[in-house]
């Protein structure tokens, strides 16, 4: 197997924290198997399988605190990562937020291993490249893409009793689809747990299409549109949001979470009241990190529920700052939609864009999460009812709190590869969104 089991993580742990003098030590194991096909120009360009086990040692005196890593997994090399981390921690100033180790506390316990996934052969994923670049070659298109998988498990185990163990699978697969002359570009791309999951052929079919009906975009003018975002779109701006809970920045006021005159908006309706969106390590369409890597367990968690936001994240430190509960994280979010699919919101659009994702997104204002970036690989216009003719993309200054106080018509949620770079990312399951008034600042000649 090529990840730590339980029992071998638990021993391997034990083994360590062995050797340990410190007055508190943990000690962090990530193990697993990654594997990868790239491929370009309608064939593979590389292929590779990493298989590795990363051990951590943090060891504190007081509040001083220091870690080393290893690979290496016999006695003499795990005792000099020990020391090393011991060596380190009395030269380190004082961490006055440092708490101590955790005590034995109940972690979620879930199983997502999926031998379709955990098994996966360079063979097979050259057949699901196959069926993309066999098509594209077929229409006269050019195919590039991604296909990324990892099966692994993490464990913490510290010397004051908490023991947290998981196994994971997760996978990802992209194309992006362009005509020989560079006109036009199409993409689409899926993340999933089981391999089995996927649909290379119409993964595709859409990024074929999307290519071709983009070829002679236009020039369009900058301003704000009525706006029909795909799902990945949503995923790109709804991650900007997500990542900005920090109670702790709220609290300082230093976030657009941040009360006038002090404290926070939990409690505020701040988006659409048809907007929910929740995260759970044991919710089987997720599947979220269940412990940080101190050990504490993650839980279910509702961050906005009907356009009110219900909590913010607060790590161990600032929950005991602020007389709280540690809360959980969401490394993976299930935003809850409707019932209106892409072509309910184009029939119902009488002028308007569709945006099949974005890129190159920057930060410009953390106090309203503010970002820019660009759209890609197929941006449209609407007109009447129905998709009239490619547009250029477009730069756009929006902030995803607008994009949800703007809402017009919500789709049912699917899963998406929302990563630009297109790697292996926690689960995210959002539904397009038909929007009003999204800032558009310039238009890019980039395809």
């Amino acid at each position: 197997m090529a990840y730590l089991s339980r029992a071998e993580a638990r021993a391997l742990a034990e083994r360590v924290l062995g050797f340990s003098r410190a007055e508190q030590a943990r000690v962090s194991i990530d193990s697993g198997a990654t594997g990868n096909t790239r491929f370009a120009s309608n064939q593979i360009s590389t292929a590779g399988d990493v298989t590795d086990t990363t051990v951590t040692i943090t060891s504190a005196f007081g509040r001083r605190v220091a870690s080393s890593t290893t690979n290496l997994l016999d006695d003499a090399s795990l005792r000099a990562a020990v020391q090393t981390s011991e060596r380190l921690a009395p030269l380190s100033p004082e961490d006055p937020e440092y708490l101590g180790e955790l005590g034995p506390v109940p972690v979620p316990e879930r199983d997502s291993v999926f031998a379709t996934t955990a098994e996966l052969s360079p063979e097979a994923r050259a057949r699901a490249v196959a069926e993309v670049t066999t098509p594209a070659a077929a229409r006269s298109l050019v195919a590039t893409g991604f296909a990324v998988h990892r099966t692994g498990s993490s464990a913490v185990m510290t010397t004051r009793g908490q023991f947290a163990y998981q196994a994971s699978s997760n996978a990802n697969f992209s194309t992006t689809v362009r005509t020989p002359d560079g006109d036009g570009s199409g993409w689409a791309g899926a993340g999933f747990f089981d391999w089995n999951e996927l649909d290379a052929g119409s993964l595709a079919a859409r990024a074929m299409e999307k290519a071709e009906r983009s070829r002679g975009a236009r020039d369009v003018e900058p301003g704000r549109w009525v706006t029909i975002l795909e799902p990945t779109a949503v995923a790109n701006m709804l991650g900007l949001m997500m990542g900005a809970l920090g109670a702790r920045a709220a609290d300082e006021g230093r976030s657009f979470f941040s009360r006038p005159g002090g404290g926070n908006r939990i409690g505020e309706r701040f988006v659409d009241d048809r907007v929910t969106i929740w995260s759970d390590p044991l919710d089987p369409r997720l599947f979220t990190t269940p412990f940080t890597e101190e050990g504490l367990p993650n839980r279910r968690e509702v961050w906005v529920e009907n356009g009110v936001l219900r909590t913010l994240t607060y790590n161990r430190y600032w929950a005991q700052r602020q007389n709280r509960e540690p809360t959980g994280f969401p490394t993976g979010y299930y935003m809850e939609g409707g019932d209106a699919t892409l072509d309910d919101m184009i029939r119902s659009t009488e002028r308007g864009l569709l945006v099949t994702r974005f890129w190159y997104i920057r930060s410009v204002d953390p106090r309203t999460i503010l970002y820019t970036g660009l759209s890609r690989d197929g941006t449209f216009m609407i007109e009447n009812g129905r998709v009239a003719h490619p547009v250029k993309n477009l730069r756009w200054n929006e902030s995803p709190v607008f994009m949800l106080g703007n809402i017009e018509m919500i789709g049912r949620p699917v899963r998406v590869s929302p990563s630009e770079s297109s790697e292996v990312a926690s689960a995210v399951v959002v539904p397009p969104l038909k929007v009003r008034d999204f800032t558009f600042t310039s238009v890019s000649d980039a395809v």
